[in-house]
């Protein structure tokens, strides 16, 4: 069974990827699902889907290959797929496939039996493998075992009628990735153990290395950059967590860059709501953002690498208001507080705004919960009226309370949503110290489109 963790940050990107892309398309890259758009086969305009899981943790999961007439909008009938699949430049498998119905499920079965086996029939014609919807094909042995991309080679080799074989049908690519997260342990200033990890919606990850002096994170992943394999890549996706309480790597803001190319500020963000105990900053880079990047190495006249080197750099600038909003995104909280700089023994002033997470006009009466936390206790809590849906909470931290905290607001509208920020407390000898705060990438828009979910460019 997925973690609820898994799960929530599974349903955050998704909601996420729908709106990057319309419902007729969102096929791609580190969604579990990819299409073939227009294959002409005996003129014939089909698109082949393959959809798979993104995490493979249970005993058994399915593969399935879908073609779709898309002139009727049905699905095509016997239709023989010769389909390969690769790994890290290797071939699992590569074998024909029949469907009379156009849509072939195969379970998958990972083993760490080294050989891959296929169970199931096979016609006399191709030795095409087929199933029933009782007795299915089934591939088991080491396949779908770590993370990473997998390359699917599809081609048709017949459509119509089981004996209308297809030649030189042509070959085409899918790249579904399986969701893998690894850790890494590294020292911070003063020589302590700071775990972190790195989950990757795209291709596995390598070479992580934290400066504590640079106060920057660097790590590597393979990239094709050539034209084939960028035309059919949507969105790159990586996520850096790292724990909340490691005040020498919180900032207001980062810079990310690709092999030494400053990335814009839309591709990265933080996330302070979807784990209790860990910030996330996700780099999402889209196509057109991949192919700046690509533009942008050609000026060096060096020839294109084959893999990306990101670079994550903490910085210190903060835009007032801060923006998050609550998991159902009914409700949006804009956050800004004075003095900048917060300090024990010194007023502050929480100024905040509650508005329609869709309309973005302040919620008159809005009743809400106002908390602060520092190291898993409440330090405060009150609750108040936002008559004219803008109000602000004063709050004076003494000297022993200083440090990351929370700042949490509460069954908002009395709905029971609520959401979050962080920032950090420095004491009053300290030189201005990382603040900040964040929202959730469920705060960040990258579009305007209204949805579940929003993305902030």
């Amino acid at each position: 069974m997925k973690t609820m963790s898994s799960l929530r940050n599974l349903g955050i990107f998704v909601m996420a990827f729908s709106l990057l892309f319309p419902a007729s398309s969102v096929y791609g890259h580190g969604l579990g699902i990819e299409t073939i758009s227009s294959i002409d086969v005996q003129g014939k305009n089909l698109s082949v889907t393959i959809e798979m899981p993104m995490y493979f943790e249970n005993e058994q999961e399915q593969l399935t290959v879908t073609a779709t007439d898309n002139t009727t909008g049905e699905t095509a009938k016997n239709v023989t797929f010769l389909i390969g699949l690769f790994h890290n430049g290797e071939m699992i498998f590569r074998n024909y496939f029949f469907t009379d119905d156009g849509i072939l499920p195969i379970k998958i079965k990972p083993t760490q039996d080294d050989k891959v086996t296929i169970i199931g029939e096979q016609d006399s014609l191709l030795g095409a493998w087929h199933g029933t919807d009782s007795n299915p094909i089934e591939i088991t042995g080491a396949l779908f075992d770590s993370g990473g991309l997998y390359n699917f080679e599809i081609e048709v080799r017949t459509i119509d009628e089981p004996t209308n074989i297809i030649e030189n049908s042509g070959v085409y690519n899918a790249d579904l990735t399986i969701v893998e997260t690894v850790s890494f342990m590294q020292k911070d200033a003063e020589n302590n153990d700071v775990e972190f990890r790195l989950k990757s919606y795209f291709d596995a990850v390598s070479n992580f290395v934290y400066d504590s002096e640079a106060k920057e994170v660097q790590f590597e992943m393979p990239f094709d950059w050539s034209e084939k394999q960028m035309s059919h890549v949507n969105v790159v996706h990586v996520e850096t967590h790292f724990p909340k309480d490691f005040v020498e790597f919180l900032s207001p803001s980062y810079s990310g860059y690709v092999n030494g190319i400053e990335l814009f500020k839309s591709s990265v963000s933080v996330d302070d709501y979807s784990e209790d105990n860990e910030r996330i900053v996700h780099f999402v880079l889209l196509q057109d953002h991949l192919r700046f990047l690509k533009n942008e190495m050609r000026k060096s006249g060096d020839s294109l690498p084959d893999n990306m080197v990101f670079t994550l750099k903490s910085s210190e600038e903060v835009a007032f208001p801060l923006e998050a909003y609550t998991k159902s995104e009914d409700f949006k909280i804009n956050l800004s507080w004075d003095p900048l700089e917060v300090q024990p023994e010194i007023p502050t002033n929480f100024i905040f705004t509650i508005r329609d997470a869709r309309t973005n006009e302040p919620l008159r009466n809005s009743d809400y919960t106002f908390v602060l936390i520092q190291n898993g206790n409440e330090i405060y809590r009150t609750t108040g009226l936002a008559q004219v849906g803008g109000e602000f909470e004063k709050f004076t931290f003494s000297e022993e309370q200083t440090g990351p905290t929370i700042i949490k607001f509460e069954n908002i509208r009395n709905t029971g949503q609520e959401t979050e920020f962080s920032l950090v407390v420095v004491p009053e000898f300290a030189s201005i110290v990382l603040l900040i705060l964040v929202t959730s990438i469920i705060g960040v828009i990258f579009v305007t489109r209204q949805n579940s979910f929003r993305f902030t460019i």
